[in-house]
């Protein structure tokens, strides 16, 4: 298995630059993994694919206003994009601007001091605030996003799921973007299940793999939490004969951490599709020939050539069958990336 194994081209018109309005008008290509046989379809007929007694497990975290700009003793302006917050205080961070060694001092505009304790790899710094900065963020920061979307985005939420809560991301899970709450609602009606992992995407989400050999490759750490309450939905889904399937990737490693914790804390129950509550860091880097414990579909957006997504997916269905996909969403019209369209893997 090579990282060039996960490549291919993509024209920049497939790039999508907006949401889709309304959010379910997306379009929605179904995968059957087994049969090979793939459909074309509307986001908001997602419901055909679904059976009663199905659990949607999605992913509620919120991206928050991550991207804030700061002056230098000297006066010159630094941008702040933070990425992980460590403490109460203290958060590890992207800097743009030259002379940020360890102990120089910035202030953001209209907000806090901070202190770069740590220079860290490359541009990355881990930095301490005089007091927390998530109250001043609503005023001074901007939602980041991601590098190959260049259109102003007028209203910040379409970058948030209708569903986002927890605050923590510095990306949103784009499959999520879809869901409106009419459509959850219907979804609901027909007997399919609602429960909610929560994983603070980090930036790393959109960095190719860069070693040949992708085993090489060290995938970057995320938090996610199972709350109880989606243990159990978990568990009373497989019981009743339905299927749980994955809102995002992000969704999927939240599912399969839980997974592989449980087998790391116990033997052998002779329950493996049982998972219990998990919450915790998370470095589980899913190629094919993995063994998936807990996911029996997904659902998720067109991804990036060579990035440890499109790498999770391919273990999901097959990176031949995946790639064919992904030739004929292009040859179609269909819309990649963040904002674009969404795939069905039954």
């Amino acid at each position: 298995m090579k990282t060039s194994d996960f490549d291919y081209t993509l024209p920049t018109a497939s790039i999508a630059q907006t949401p889709a309005e309304p959010r379910d008008s997306s379009r929605l290509l179904v995968l059957n993994r087994k049969t090979g046989i793939r459909e074309h379809v509307i986001f908001h007929q997602i419901g055909s694919y679904l059976h009663p007694n199905d659990l949607l497990v999605l992913n509620q975290t919120r991206v928050i206003p991550a991207r804030i700009f700061a002056r230098k003793l000297t006066g010159g302006r630094v941008e702040l994009l933070l990425l992980r917050r460590e403490d109460a205080l203290t958060w590890e961070a992207l800097v743009g601007g030259k002379g940020l060694g360890n102990g120089k001092t910035v202030t953001v505009e209209d907000g806090p001091q901070a202190e770069v304790v740590e220079v860290l790899e490359g541009s990355r710094r881990r930095i301490r605030f005089e007091t927390p900065i998530e109250p001043f963020l609503p005023r001074v920061g901007h939602v980041p996003l991601p590098p190959y979307i260049h259109a102003e985005l007028k209203d910040p939420e379409r970058y948030q799921t209708v569903y986002a809560r927890e605050p923590g991301s510095a990306a949103a899970p784009t499959a999520g973007l879809h869901f409106t709450p009419h459509l959850m609602e219907e979804l609901q009606a027909q007997g399919i299940r609602l429960a909610y992992v929560t994983l603070h995407v980090g930036l790393d989400t959109f960095a190719p793999v860069t070693e040949g050999d992708p085993t090489e490759h060290v995938i970057h750490t995320e938090w996610c939490e199972l709350p109880p309450a989606t243990a159990d939905a978990i568990n009373a889904t497989r019981a009743a004969g339905g299927r749980v399937i994955a809102v995002g990737t992000t969704s999927v490693r939240t599912l399969e951490s839980a997974a592989v914790d449980d087998r790391r804390r116990t033997v052998d129950r002779g329950l493996s599709s049982v998972v219990h509550p998990f919450s915790g860091p998370t470095s589980l880097f899913i190629l094919p020939s993995y063994e998936f414990k807990v996911v029996d579909a997904m659902l998720t957006n067109f991804h990036l050539p060579k990035s440890t997504l499109l790498m999770l997916v391919s273990a999901f269905a097959g990176r031949e069958k995946v790639l064919e996909t992904y030739q004929l969403a292009i040859r179609e019209g269909y819309r990649f990336f963040s904002f674009g369209d969404a795939m069905l893997i039954v």
